[in-house]
């Protein structure tokens, strides 16, 4: 198998042929923030919190393939400055009360504003207005901190291949939605598998609620990132 050599800030780096920049990053021990992918999912490129630039050009790093000689910016002052009004604008657009969400400190959006030195957003609140769903057996789906990345539309399907969560309206009405029937028979460990793709706490799974406390949770213990740019 043929090794593609590109570089990262300057840093010479090696990639297997297939590879999008994300992947062969994380294999170089280079650190590019993302939120809708996940591994094993099919890379969607909609958050563009990865967003580099080659050859002076903006593209998703989590879709676009490495090539041979490709020369990757990533850390640039320019590029921290768009990730930290994207994570903003995330914050903004939703209802995200960190100290009392059953996902802080497992939280990735929470994880990136601390990354990013987030204090006072740029924008304004919208402080739209968004219902708690507690109607499903299993989950509670808390749309006030839904960054709408579709990791569990992507990801969270029945046995037979049927979707269980669906985008529903489009633009500033958008929201996911549930398939009332399919989710009255979620089991538990498809249930927890839901909570733990979502990024933040919009999906919650019920009665399991601070299992681990806040101070032991995964960001808690090392800042988002540290585990590839450690290595």
């Amino acid at each position: 198998m043929t090794e593609i050599k590109f570089t990262i800030d300057g840093k010479a780096c090696t990639a297997r042929p297939g590879q999008t920049i994300v992947e062969a990053a994380k294999a170089n021990g280079v650190y590019i923030p993302v939120l809708c992918r996940y591994e094993g999912l099919k890379p969607a490129g909609s958050c563009r919190i990865c967003t580099v630039r080659v050859g002076g050009r903006p593209v998703a790093a989590c879709t676009q393939p490495v090539a041979e000689g490709m020369v990757v910016e990533n850390a640039t002052p320019e590029l921290e400055d768009m990730r930290r009004a994207v994570v903003e604008m995330l914050f903004v657009e939703g209802n995200h009360l960190c100290p009392s969400c059953e996902k802080s400190g497992n939280c990735e959006l929470q994880a990136l504003a601390y990354r990013f030195r987030m204090l006072a957003p740029r924008f304004p609140f919208q402080w739209p207005l968004r219902a708690t769903d507690g109607s499903l057996p299993k989950i509670i789906m808390e749309h006030n901190r839904c960054i709408q990345c579709l990791r569990c539309v992507r990801s969270i399907r029945t046995e037979d291949g049927k979707g269980i969560f669906a985008a529903q309206e489009r633009a500033g009405r958008m929201r996911i939605g549930v398939d009332p029937e399919l989710a009255a028979r979620l089991d538990d460990e498809t249930a927890r598998k839901a909570m733990d793709i979502c990024p933040v706490g919009a999906i919650l799974r019920k009665e399991v609620g601070f299992a681990v406390p806040i101070g032991r949770r995964k960001f808690d213990r090392a800042p988002i990132g540290s585990e590839i740019e450690s290595k």
